[in-house]
């Protein structure tokens, strides 16, 4: 049977795809002047603003948000540890590019490493991380692309830790924004870092290259690339009123217009959409009758924490419709599929989804199973 129920009890992981003209006057998306671009709802991966997301692009030095993504899973899982030290090969040393001055031959704390790649956004560091750990940095580039594959990077690949170009060294600005994503969701630890404005190594002290750290109070991260065939690229995020977006921004022409154009996105999304979590793990959303069952009724609800992304002022135009089963019969078990919901704004579908149980209900003794078999007769 569908009936309402109220909003606040509910909530959905919804991919925003809705014409915004139509419901609100949320004005059109920004352009910058990017070869790509995209805004995403951290909680949601709601896309916000977008252009040419899936083109492939080089990544330049945003390729080292992989290289720290391989280390800090190999830190959980403790194959390393940050106290440490790895040795600098001649291969690190060499490696041109930006570096954090490390010396050939020296033993150097991996934590250290770790923010000489993050921070100075040292292509030595990033070498010696990834000798140490797979013994040469092509057998660490293989750990990133299984990475990639883990978490969904469908058009990215990559040929060494640093971002150097490489003639099969690619990403898109939505694997890249799901990268950032996966950094801050799944180490949460390591990912203040990427706040920090220096790190002085060797006598010798660098910036952060993320301008925006010192010009927006809510940017927390993430990291900068440059090369000469990627042009002036950015990955950041923010938090405002328990809000997160994360941009992506490729190919800009200069260090200005990268922080200015992911400024205005981030800007963009705060100013125009709110995103609000809704609905808790294991949160019963309703309570439903299992015949000959015990106990004789279950929790119905949605598995995880749920959000949802929209044009500020929508929230109040939503209705919600549920449908659960009315003739579940023992034994029901937790996670079996027991009902729907949808999601309405303005009278127009824009979500459904499974409803599962939140507990069991075993087989119960004859005697109730008889006593519910006669008050069916009469549902």
């Amino acid at each position: 049977m569908k009936r309402s129920i109220p909003l606040l009890i509910l909530a959905i992981n919804f991919l925003f795809n809705y014409q915004l003209s139509a419901q609100s006057p949320t004005p059109q998306a920004p352009k910058i002047n990017a070869t790509s671009y995209i805004l995403i709802d951290f909680n949601t991966g709601t896309i916000l603003a977008e252009q040419d997301i899936d083109v492939r692009v080089e990544p330049a030095s945003l390729t080292k948000l992989m290289t720290a993504y391989v280390i800090f899973d190999a830190l959980e899982e403790g194959f390393i540890q940050l106290d440490e030290l790895v040795n600098v090969s001649e291969k690190a040393w060499r490696t041109p590019g930006s570096r954090m001055f490390i010396e050939v031959g020296s033993d150097v704390p991996l934590e250290s490493l770790l923010r000489g790649m993050i921070i100075q956004s040292g292509n030595d560091a990033s070498v010696a991380l990834a000798e140490h750990l797979a013994g040469s940095e092509e057998a660490f580039a293989s750990i990133m692309n299984y990475q990639a594959g883990v978490l969904g990077m469908e058009n990215s690949f990559f040929e060494n830790s640093t971002g150097l170009t490489g003639s099969n060294h690619y990403v898109t600005a939505r694997d890249i924004a799901t990268l950032a994503a996966a950094l801050i969701r799944d180490f949460p630890d390591f990912y203040s870092i990427y706040s920090e404005r220096s790190y002085t190594y060797n006598g010798i002290s660098q910036g952060n290259r993320n301008t925006l750290l010192a010009r927006d109070s809510s940017v927390d991260g993430l990291k900068t690339g440059y090369t000469d065939a990627a042009g002036f690229c950015l990955v950041t995020s923010a938090v405002r009123d328990n809000t997160r977006l994360i941009t992506a921004v490729f190919g800009t022409n200069s260090t200005n217009a990268r922080a200015e154009g992911s400024q205005v996105l981030l800007n963009y999304g705060f100013r125009f959409f709110e995103t609000r979590r809704l609905v808790y793990t294991g949160q019963e959303l309703e309570n439903a009758r299992v015949w000959g069952g015990d106990p004789q009724s279950i929790s119905v609800g949605l598995p995880e924490d749920l959000y949802l992304t929209l044009p500020k002022g929508s929230f109040e135009r939503l209705s919600v419709l549920v449908d659960v089963n009315e003739s579940l019969r023992a034994p029901i078990a937790v996670g079996d599929e027991v009902g729907e919901i949808e999601i309405l704004l303005n009278g127009s579908k824009i979500f459904e989804n499974t409803l599962i149980a939140l507990n069991n209900s075993y087989n119960s003794g004859y005697w109730q199973l008889f006593m519910d078999t006669i008050e069916s007769w009469f549902e």
